[in-house]
């Protein structure tokens, strides 16, 4: 489920000005055709003009009047219909627009105009990237409120993405909330999530708001939600189903709309029959399954990538002259598996832009270790001028300064940051005793 291949993509030539509507269910899109005048009904049951055949459509879930005004209209579903950001009332029609969006549980839904009349098949040559294929079906997903499940390796860009869903969505005014679901400590996650009145406990002398009611009106993008603990899943799934929040301590819950991405680089239907993750939960934030494909199935996309990092880093550090990549370096960057994906590309091009010495990066400015390939002799050591430690100095600093900001970012959490940064455990911890950082004493016996 959710993964991306040419099954789950339409490719389009031309369009027509006709209306149809575009059906996602798991993270596949269809587009029907409409016709020009009339009503039709969609469900499950095989009478239907359109038919979805998923647990959580009705029978006969909804009907759409065509003519002679755009209505729809909730035949007393089960789960019923949302359009835009409201349940419809049942047996009621109400206006219907071009580009609206409504949902039939997870399902999602779009009234267009322009179906897209027979094409043929692109040839392989002419095949998009995974990537363009996902961005396309953001594009889509963006309009709606279905909550959305990111899934990819660490490092690939799921935040990236959540970032964009946003941006498209109807809600790029409002907040965007990102929270690392394993940064923040359990004991304080409820807290901060939800919020307290005043006196709920000791030390609550004032009442505080939550982070998801903050967000209200905004999306909130849960990183790495597969370390929620269990206590949080459950009150998250409430959030979820109630669309309301409960402070510690209130004797109410209260109203908040928001629109929720996750994301995490876990297996989480295994994750659930392990029971470490619970299924309601998961399926209530898999509306939509979108799958970033990682790094090195992205071969094509490197060169565009890393130019993209030189032109941030030269804006960082206020370098006038934006160096250019060499042929060398470039095949040296795409014969590489880069275990640690784009945020493991974005380090390496910023070690590059420091190293580079005449305005253009060559093989020999990146990492040794890397970038070796077998039976080949390694690139030349870069040497510092007689005298000068300047360039090693700035090096040094620039490397001090990023496990600084990982680690604030991870409240401290070594695996999490030595992830971030796109190195091993063990490389970080080499790296910050070098750096005289402290390292936490482990408790023992006394």
């Amino acid at each position: 489920m959710g993964v991306l291949d040419d099954s789950t993509v339409t490719f389009v030539d031309e369009f027509s000005d006709e209306l149809c509507l575009l059906v996602g269910v798991d993270g596949a899109f269809i587009t029907h055709a409409l016709p020009d005048d009339g009503a039709l009904t969609i469900g499950r049951g095989e009478s239907n003009a359109i038919r979805i055949d998923h647990p959580s459509v009705s029978r006969q879930h909804v009907r759409l009047q065509i003519t002679p005004v755009l209505e729809i209209e909730d035949l007393g579903s089960s789960n019923g219909v949302r359009l835009q950001d409201r349940m419809l009332p049942p047996r009621r029609a109400v206006p219907l627009r071009v580009g609206d969006v409504f949902e039939l549980g997870p399902c999602l839904l779009q009234l267009r105009r322009g179906a897209p009349r027979p094409l043929r098949r692109p040839s392989v040559d002419e095949a998009i990237s995974s990537m363009r294929v996902l961005r396309g079906l953001a594009d889509q997903v963006a309009a709606s409120t279905i909550s959305v499940l990111l899934l990819g390796e660490t490092g690939v860009g799921k935040e990236v993405l959540a970032r964009m869903l946003h941006r498209l969505s109807p809600r790029a005014s409002g907040t965007l909330l990102a929270l690392h679901c394993a940064a923040l400590p359990e004991s304080l996650l409820e807290s901060e999530l939800f919020g307290h009145e005043k006196g709920a406990f000791t030390g609550a002398t004032c009442t505080k708001i939550g982070l998801l009611e903050s967000a209200d009106g905004g999306t909130v993008f849960l990183d790495e939600v597969g370390e929620l603990p269990p206590t949080i899943q459950v009150k998250l799934l409430r959030v979820l189903e109630e669309r309301a929040i409960q402070r510690i301590g209130a004797l109410r819950p209260r109203p908040i709309d928001v629109r929720f991405i996750a994301a995490t680089n876990r297996n989480v239907e295994r994750e659930v029959e392990l029971g470490r993750f619970r299924g309601d939960l998961y399926y209530r934030l898999n509306g939509v399954t979108l799958v970033v494909p990682p790094l090195r199935e992205r071969i094509d996309e490197i060169g565009e990538l890393a130019a993209h990092f030189i032109r941030g880093a030269c804006a960082r550090d206020q370098r006038p002259a934006i160096p250019t990549l060499s042929r060398d370096a470039l095949d040296r960057l795409r014969r590489y598996r880069w275990p640690g994906n784009v945020r493991e590309l974005r380090n390496v091009i910023d070690r590059a832009v420091l190293l580079c010495r005449d305005g253009t990066i060559r093989a020999s400015d990146l990492p040794v270790d890397k970038f070796c390939t077998a039976g080949e002799p390694p690139p030349l050591p870069v040497h510092l001028p007689e005298g000068s430690c300047e360039l090693h100095s700035d090096i040094q600093t620039l490397e001090r300064q990023r496990i600084t900001e990982a680690l604030e970012r991870c409240a401290g959490n070594q695996k999490l940051a030595a992830q971030q940064l796109g190195i091993s455990r063990n490389t970080l911890s080499a790296r910050m005793d070098a750096f005289g950082f402290p390292r936490p004493r482990k408790s023992g016996r006394r």
